[in-house]
């Protein structure tokens, strides 16, 4: 009989096993799911038999596709208010799972894209397989990188981080390491071995091995990348200030790769690709994953006002026309101050997330330079 459950919880050993479990909608999260994860969290955080958190999607396509986009576009049609309080449970549990105190394994198997990126890549211990494909593309529906992907954008080498930004193209695991996204390939078919030696709190290295031990028994290098090649005209290309000016560097550049990209930029949303920008790099000026949570939700709370989002789902997903009328239609057409009002306070009548200042505890990217006692 199946389990019609959207979070499945199963404690083996001393480790929490949280899976995903809508595999027909690719285990796009629902605000049901992240309250549940949210619950459960806080739940492992305070027990202590629990020593590790296993984070998997229910299926074989992958670990999670994001959130669920239809309801999202439904809603911003309906002029409703739902997808705000959405998001803000959303990226409240991003940034618990970044500071969560204990070993958090995050199997990032198969699609990962925008939600799924927030309940994994923040993880203290993130895996990747060969069927990997990991990817913030909310330019392509008119929408700006969310759930702290500007944060980890922002840190990728050079300007890896802004050519995955801008252009939403999915990376395999060799590049989802390059850019700081992951940390382990693990084969898929050792999957399963895995998650029973996390159970076991046991692995190759023999009892009482460390979490992160565990995992680098089944680790293997990854099959090869493209993006340590493409350094040098990515980083060339995209150090420029604006959208405008990178697109004519891809262009100026004679790279037959940099032209392909220059050709997809102008298929996305202008509004959403200079917001975008504007979005990593003020993320890479601020000092905590807390703080750039915060700003996304003034971007996202903006961003789902504007009709570009609902036009970019219907052209996408539900109609599948590939052929959004945006607007403004053109770069040139933007508006800087149009672009600094995502970045402005909320109005009286809405409520900020106000996730910074406070205690925001050590960012994901200090926990994983070995600061954050997560590892062991």
């Amino acid at each position: 009989m199946n389990d019609d459950r959207p979070l499945l919880l199963e404690t083996r050993g001393t480790c929490m096993h949280l899976t995903l479990n809508r595999p027909r909608a690719l285990n796009a999260l629902s605000h049901t799911m992240v309250r549940l994860l949210d619950e459960a969290l806080a739940r492992a955080e305070q027990d202590d038999a629990i020593q590790s958190v296993l984070l998997s999607g229910a299926g074989d396509r992958g670990l999670c596709a994001g959130g669920d986009i239809r309801a999202l576009h439904d809603d911003a049609r309906a002029s409703g208010r739902a997808s705000l309080e959405f998001w803000r449970d959303e990226y409240r549990l991003n940034a618990r799972i970044a500071r969560f105190p204990k070993p958090y394994v995050a199997l990032m198997d198969g699609i990962v894209m925008g939600g799924g990126v927030g309940v994994s890549a923040h993880a203290g211990i993130r895996v990747v397989t060969e069927r990997s494909r990991v990817a913030m593309p909310e330019t392509a529906i008119g929408f700006v990188p969310d759930v702290g992907g500007t944060h980890l954008l922002a840190a990728a080498p050079g300007e890896l981080g802004t050519h995955l930004a801008l252009t939403g193209r999915s990376v395999g695991a060799a590049d989802a390491v390059l850019c700081g996204l992951a940390d382990h390939h693990v084969p898929a078919r050792l999957l399963p071995a895995l998650t029973d030696a996390l159970g076991e709190s046991t692995g190759p290295a023999g009892p009482g091995t460390s979490v992160v031990d565990i995992v680098q028994g089944f680790a293997t290098d990854p099959p090869a990348g493209e993006l340590a090649a493409q350094r040098d005209w990515i980083d060339s290309c995209y150090a420029a200030d604006t959208v405008e000016d990178i697109i004519r560097n891809l262009r100026e550049s004679g790279v037959p790769e940099a032209l392909t990209a220059a050709d997809e930029l102008l298929t996305k949303s202008p509004l959403a690709l200079k917001v975008t920008l504007a979005a990593v790099r003020r993320a890479a000026r601020l000092d905590s994953l807390e703080g750039v949570l915060d700003q996304e939700f003034r971007v996202s709370s903006r961003a789902f006002e504007h009709p570009d989002f609902v036009e970019g789902v219907r052209a996408r997903i539900i109609d599948k026309d590939n052929a959004p009328q945006w607007k403004p239609g053109s770069l040139a057409e933007v508006d800087d101050q149009e672009v600094a009002r995502f970045f402005a306070p909320l109005g009286p009548d809405e409520q900020e997330l106000g996730l910074a200042p406070g205690p925001a505890g050590i960012s994901a990217r200090d926990r994983r330079d070995g600061q954050g006692g997560q590892r062991g």
